[in-house]
């Protein structure tokens, strides 16, 4: 049981490590970062450049704790995608490069995509 577990963990960092190697951040075009858990889904714009990251939120965070959204779901990928894309708007990053990591573009991930994308995001 346990080297099935190894075996999943290695193949899902191999998965990572490949896409990475395309993906990278700079100033002008920082990387959109997902990460989902069991319960909950983490967004953040990197610098990969400055290894700065720029703007983060998740479902865990202060204005989604109370809400109907403070858990993995495809309603609450899409308002952390249009929340993400009002944050780095205000950052003067208009302009992303999405990084999936180890996941399909299915889902939780594709929500997220749409709702940066209609909160004006482009990539």
């Amino acid at each position: 049981m346990e080297s099935e577990l190894k075996k999943t963990n290695l193949n899902r960092k191999r998965r990572a490590r490949r896409l990475r190697r395309k993906v990278r951040g700079n100033e002008t075009r920082p990387r959109l970062n997902v990460v989902k858990s069991n319960k909950h889904i983490h967004v953040q714009v990197i610098n990969d450049e400055t290894m700065l990251t720029l703007v983060g939120i998740s479902t865990l965070s202060k204005e989604f704790r109370q809400t109907e959204f403070n858990k993995k779901s495809k309603a609450s990928g899409k308002q952390l995608g249009l929340k993400i894309a009002e944050l780095s708007i205000a950052k003067n990053v208009k302009k992303v490069i999405f990084d999936r990591g180890p996941y399909k573009y299915h889902g939780v991930l594709a929500a997220v995509a749409d709702g940066a994308r209609e909160g004006g995001l482009e990539f």
